[in-house]
């Protein structure tokens, strides 16, 4: 079985642990948030993720780590900018803005570009054989 992992660039910041393709890893997971993910990556790409890596702990919706081989990461970037009415320092993603960039390796810090936003990593897993 397969798996889409999005991991938000925060948590990879904070103290994630690098990876590359063919890498085995294990996350603690949750429910994705459809409603924002949809906004940073379209409603095609969003409905594709089956979880969230959270690895700060204390969601009560936070379910047995996913595990297996990485086969694929993308660098996510959008666009932020204010809703209509709303202060110029509340930003939130521009619908329609997400770009995916494919890389063979996820480091810690991962920068802007052509006016995006980095703001995580989409990562397909492969279940471990058993």
């Amino acid at each position: 079985m397969n798996t889409r992992v999005w991991m938000d660039s925060w948590q990879m910041e904070c103290c994630g642990e690098p990876f590359a393709l063919g890498a085995e890893v294990s996350w603690a997971v949750v429910a994705p948030d459809r409603e924002w993910l949809t906004k940073v990556l379209g409603a095609e790409t969003a409905a594709t993720v089956d979880a969230v890596e959270e690895h700060h702990g204390g969601s009560p919706q936070q379910s047995a780590p996913v595990r297996g081989t990485v086969t694929g990461i993308s660098a996510v970037h959008c666009r932020f900018a204010p809703l209509p009415g709303e202060p110029d320092r509340t930003r939130h993603p521009v619908p329609g803005s997400g770009t995916l960039t494919p890389l063979s390796s996820a480091r810690r810090w991962t920068s802007g570009r052509d006016g995006l936003d980095f703001v995580g990593f989409l990562v397909d897993l492969a279940a471990p054989p058993r």
